[in-house]
């Protein structure tokens, strides 16, 4: 494997595709030296073969507004890797949704959905629709439309997206009613749904609880403990309420919580009724969390700027890629991190990755950190196939179980001479083999 003349020949055909070429170029890096001493990889090309998605379908959306306007939206849906079991990802609704986006995400779900050692292929998918301002009517009006054209590409079996970015339950709730009405079949071909019609329990929370059962591994394997670690949180939607639950009861202090415009920084700790309030903001789509130093005295909010300045034990990016740059790691090094664990998809640029592996922080990429919401996804699949529902305990107990696995895979393929655990090189080996293998044991199929 030349890592030189692949990134090159990847980039000649992936032009103005950034966020595509750094989660690639982030997994061949790491996985470069292992491929090389396994010629069976080289011999089938599977780099080559991985690299390249499956299908990737592109349509239009058309819907009308409240006021009666045309309005014209992007859809998109990535279908990477099917290998080891039907397209598994989410949609996301957002403006900054591209091909892109969804070519990064749907790369990186390939890996991440290998971890879970559930029967999940990689896709991702999603619009350039913004939720937010909109009623109701139009986003269901949007959602119709989204779901008549997607309908055509995914099945039970085929393709069977989640919840993202702007996509919570009232959206998939609009989307399967659609394709119920188009189809005539009321299957588990979309996850997250309500309790109600198929859902599973603990599902909105489930990405930030995998991420600190993750974190858990971590300090576990450091022999040090969670409880009184002060911890800074971005983002404050499903991924950071589920993480703050969680962090609460197993003993942390959640100081900081962040948005688009600001951040809130609370010395008493966020717990309780504060973390319903975190929900609650979510609920309103306004997307911002000023409110909450209004709400809480103790709370202090601090406008344009980001939680990562705070003096913390731990970070977890919840938000969006690329939203912990190299400066906000070098402020928490010098703060004295000793944690920081993506529950975001990338959620730390390149450079910060770089920077904080330098410093010898424990580092884990979205990849295996964020699997959990995936899992929990992957367990609703389960049990639409066998027409039942578990409890909250038992689908916990198993994403735990799932979450202590992909660790210790990271472990095994990621540990240095030094004692440092490469928590990036382990996720992207162990969730490469089994990939890889399935493409070979299958034949030149995918």
């Amino acid at each position: 494997m030349d890592l030189k003349k692949l990134m090159t020949d990847l980039e000649a055909k992936n032009p103005a595709q950034p966020l595509y070429l750094q989660a690639a170029k982030e997994v061949l890096e790491t996985i470069v030296d292992f491929v090389n001493e396994n010629s069976q990889y080289d011999k089938y090309a599977i780099v080559e073969r991985i690299l390249e998605p499956e299908r990737i379908v592109k349509f239009k959306v058309t819907w009308v507004d409240d006021k009666g306007q045309i309005q014209i939206n992007r859809g998109f849906r990535v279908q990477h890797n099917m290998a080891i079991g039907p397209y598994k990802g989410g949609l996301r609704f957002h403006k900054s949704v591209t091909e892109d986006t969804m070519k990064f995400l749907a790369f990186e779900q390939t890996f991440k959905n290998s971890l879970t050692t559930l029967p999940m292929g990689g896709g991702k998918g999603g619009s350039d629709f913004d939720p937010t301002g909109k009623s109701e009517g139009e986003v269901m009006r949007f959602c119709q439309s989204f779901m008549t054209e997607l309908q055509k590409y995914i099945g039970p079996e085929t393709d069977v997206p989640a919840g993202d970015i702007g996509v919570g339950g009232r959206e998939i709730g609009f989307m399967y009613g659609q394709y119920k009405r188009i189809r005539g079949e009321h299957v588990g071909v979309l996850t997250g749904k309500g309790l109600e019609w198929g859902g599973s329990l603990i599902r909105p929370e489930a990405t930030g609880y995998g991420a600190v059962y993750f974190l858990e591994g971590m300090l576990k394997e450091k022999k040090d403990s969670i409880k009184g670690k002060r911890v800074a949180l971005s983002g404050f939607g499903n991924v950071a309420w589920g993480a703050a639950l969680k962090l609460e009861e197993l003993g942390a202090k959640v100081v900081a919580i962040s948005g688009p415009d600001g951040y809130i920084l609370d010395e008493d700790g966020i717990t309780g009724e504060k973390i319903a309030y975190m929900d609650e903001l979510n609920a309103t789509r306004n997307n911002v969390v000023a409110p909450f130093a209004k709400k809480y005295p103790s709370a202090k909010f601090f406008a344009g700027k980001r939680s990562w300045e705070v003096k913390v034990d731990i970070a977890i990016p919840c938000a969006i890629q690329n939203e912990l740059d190299e400066n906000d790691a070098k402020v928490l090094i010098a703060n004295g991190v000793k944690y920081v664990v993506e529950a975001s998809n990338m959620g730390c640029t390149a450079e910060a990755v770089t920077a904080l592996q330098k410093a010898k922080v424990a580092f884990a990429p979205g990849k295996a950190a964020n699997a959990g919401g995936v899992a929990t996804s992957g367990l609703e699949m389960s049990q639409n196939s066998m027409k039942l529902a578990w409890t909250a305990k038992e689908v916990d107990e198993k994403l735990n179980a799932i979450m202590t696995n992909i660790h210790d895979n990271c472990v095994k393929h990621g540990k240095e001479k030094d004692g440092y655990i490469n928590y990036v090189k382990g996720a992207n080996i162990a969730g490469f083999i089994k990939v890889a293998d399935a493409m070979i044991a299958q034949g030149i199929a995918y």
